[in-house]
């Protein structure tokens, strides 16, 4: 591909594929076509959000190549943050899906707590619902669980392999609790839940 773009072209790469993914990328790109500009664009943002072009762009490379790619970015997203260099965008991803998976952790974990005691998802919606604890992105899921709505908007596995470029790139044993999230009881996620889908 590399070798079939012209100098000067520019080279978007938008997946979430991790540090040492960005750096593999950035080292191809310096190697074997240094005339090409390299952005590092990860988005934020399941399905409705990309189907409406509302996702949040990540954005790092040469400050050059920014209005060049400003009408695309514009397109998929309601909000591009540029973020320094080459990789910049790919550690602030990780950094996004670490919240979210608490995020997601918080209302599932919450809402099933709930059950067992005896209480109506509608309960901790009316409870929590426009409090300070509650995210907007929450509160539209504890909504949609409510009214039973478990549509898939991102599938599991892929939310999985964030958590785990997000644990690779903290290094060591760190982030014990992040790591709980990829396990049930004794048994890997990735194993109980293939191929199965988060609720959106």
């Amino acid at each position: 591909m590399l070798a079939a773009l012209v100098p000067d072209a520019i080279w978007v790469q938008m997946s979430t594929i991790g540090v040492a993914g960005i750096d593999r990328v950035a080292a191809l790109a310096s190697g074997e076509s240094p005339a090409v500009m390299l952005l590092d664009a990860p988005v934020s943002g399941s399905k409705d959000p990309a189907e409406r072009g509302e996702l949040t762009i990540f954005a790092s490379g040469p400050g050059e190549a920014r209005s060049r790619v400003a009408l695309l970015f514009d397109a998929l997203g309601q909000r591009t943050i540029w973020v320094g260099e080459a990789g910049a965008g790919t550690r602030l991803k990780l950094v996004n899906d670490t919240w979210l998976a608490f995020a997601t952790e918080a209302v599932a974990t919450s809402v099933a707590l709930a059950r067992r005691l005896g209480l109506e998802t509608g309960t901790v919606v009316d409870a929590l619902g426009g409090g300070p604890l509650v995210s907007t992105w929450q509160a539209a899921k504890l909504q949609r669980i409510a009214d039973g709505e478990f549509s898939a908007q991102f599938a599991l596995s892929l939310a999985l392999k964030d958590v785990h470029l997000a644990l690779q790139a903290a290094g060591g044993g760190r982030f014990a609790v992040l790591a709980s999230s990829l396990t049930n009881g004794s048994r890997p996620l990735s194993k109980v839940s293939a191929g199965r889908t988060l609720p959106s």
